[in-house]
């Protein structure tokens, strides 16, 4: 097999993937809700439910699978380093995005989301079906190499000296009422110092089938917010699910990002971490 050299960025639109249907080296990733993907999903789609994305810990249950989860989601993506991997769900792009971080910490780069997932499909009038390919298994699976990880994540103990020197960009993209504190989803609620709000949701346009508002539109708001697209941010949500979207946005738009996986799970479910509920710190 030759190198990857499929004409697909970071986002397609959904026309984009149709030359590309049925190609060997294509795999299509369909993340949404198992009775959608059985009533219907873009022809050569292969299901992937949201559990080989991450691994439970005792106060976190969103983070990076180990070696040997990640070996299972290989297997179950059944891909090489020549194949390009097309990635959608039916909720905008939250775990689409997941699964291309989990990617891009390997090392692998061949990686789109298509914008709108499902929906957008389905608004442009493309082909769906109800089957399922048979599986045919690659001879050379993608191999595991986690030398470019910390490139993409950031741990606990990483974080919090970085929240102590107030020298990182954070970006809480839960809702309202959990960053405020109000909801509780963990031990303790409300947000990690310095933390800055930008719902993950915001960014999608529910007039247009879940499709990203555009780019600039995002900017704007986020610049107006206080973040500096210029210096590097961490994105991080409940369980690095809702973040996966904020990670790709970060890519689109040229920001040096990492994500902590750990998520408020993790954070809010210390006793020792520093927190802001509200306006007041805890």
């Amino acid at each position: 097999m030759t190198e990857v050299d499929f004409k697909l960025g970071l986002l397609i639109e959904p026309e984009q993937l149709v030359p590309y249907l049925g190609h060997e080296r294509i795999r299509i990733v369909d993340l949404s809700r198992a009775s959608v993907y059985e009533q219907l999903h873009i022809p050569h789609a292969i299901h992937l439910q949201p559990k080989y994305l991450v691994a439970q810990q005792e106060q976190a249950n969103g983070v990076l699978p180990d070696l040997e989860g990640l070996q299972a989601l290989i297997e179950k993506l059944n891909i090489s380093p020549q194949h390009h991997v097309v990635v959608y769900d039916d909720e905008g792009g939250a775990w689409a995005g997941r699964l291309i971080w989990n990617l891009h910490c390997l090392g692998f780069q061949h990686t789109s989301l298509i914008n709108g997932g499902i929906h957008g499909w389905l608004g442009a009038g493309l082909p769906t079906t109800a089957e399922v390919d048979p599986v045919k298994p690659v001879a050379d699976l993608l191999p595991i190499d986690l030398a470019t990880v910390q490139q993409y994540r950031v741990e606990y103990q990483e974080l919090l000296k970085q929240v102590e020197e107030q020298n990182i960009q954070l970006w809480d993209c839960r809702s309202d009422d959990e960053y405020t504190g109000l909801r509780l989803a963990a031990r303790r609620g409300g947000h990690i110092p310095n933390a800055l709000h930008f719902e993950w949701s915001t960014a999608l346009n529910r007039e247009n089938h879940l499709k990203l508002h555009p780019l600039e539109r995002t900017q704007q708001r986020l610049e107006q917010l206080g973040f500096n697209l210029q210096q590097p941010v961490v994105v991080y949500c409940q369980s690095h699910h809702r973040s996966g979207l904020a990670y790709i946005l970060a890519r689109l738009l040229n920001w040096p990002v990492k994500a902590y996986d750990g998520a408020w799970s993790e954070w809010g479910n210390r006793l020792d971490s520093p927190i802001i509920s509200g306006e007041s710190p805890l």
